[in-house]
């Protein structure tokens, strides 16, 4: 694999516009442009800016670590379809549970809006929730050659401190669960964003309930 190559997932093909995809929140079906609306790509942008300020030895040490775990990368132009099929199984798995699919380039992001994971103030998982990241979890072992990024954010309601502090709760709680789904640890990283990139207005329970979630970005392996 080449070196880096989490941030070498940002180049490559744009995802098609104009594609048929469903309303998270109604399971309708609807046109969209992926590569245009306001919040797309915004999760996995910060995503991306965190790996590439982690210490590169960390990076070096996993990257070791899943070629040991027999986890290979994907060749060259094949990541666009890899991609692309995952994300068609994602869509169909969580389609009308509230989760949003977002495609960027060749990443895919999922954002898990606080109505369906944690109650204000926790990090417990909803059990509602436990059957969406079992959904998760299936398409994540069948697609292995991926890194599983889970980012917890909070809402604005309390200090930076304690809101750093319960989205990192939050993240680990996701990803601990998947973890249990026998999909193998080296592939997560986990962090909290606290407050920070807020997607809805935080002077409303309802953007309040959206902020306090949970994203899950999928970056392809590279050869």
């Amino acid at each position: 694999m080449k070196q880096f190559f989490i941030i070498l997932s940002l180049i490559g093909t744009m995802a098609v516009s104009g594609c048929t995809t469903f309303d998270p929140y109604t399971g309708e079906a609807k046109t969209t442009n992926t590569a245009k609306g306001a919040g797309i790509g915004a999760g996995v942008a910060m995503v991306v800016s965190y790996l590439a300020n982690k210490d590169k030895s960390t990076l070096q040490r996993n990257q070791r670590m899943l070629r040991d775990a027999g986890i290979g990368a994907i060749v060259g132009g094949g990541v666009g379809y890899y991609m692309d099929t995952q994300e068609a199984k994602l869509r169909k798995q969580l389609r009308g549970t509230g989760v949003s699919v977002q495609r960027d380039g060749d990443n895919i992001n999922l954002v898990m809006p606080g109505n369906i994971t944690f109650a204000t103030s926790k990090s417990t998982l909803k059990t509602d929730f436990y059957d969406v990241l079992d959904s998760v979890a299936l398409v994540q072992k069948e697609f292995d050659k991926t890194i599983i990024v889970v980012a917890g954010y909070t809402d604005s309601v309390g200090s930076d401190a304690y809101n750093q502090q319960l989205s990192e709760q939050r993240a680990r709680s996701v990803s601990d669960y998947l973890k249990n789904k026998e999909i193998a640890a080296i592939r997560f990283d986990t962090v909290g964003f606290g407050e920070r990139n807020p997607i809805a207005d935080n002077k409303t329970a309802a953007g309040r309930a959206l902020n306090r979630r949970v994203e899950i970005s999928m970056l392809p392996i590279r050869e």
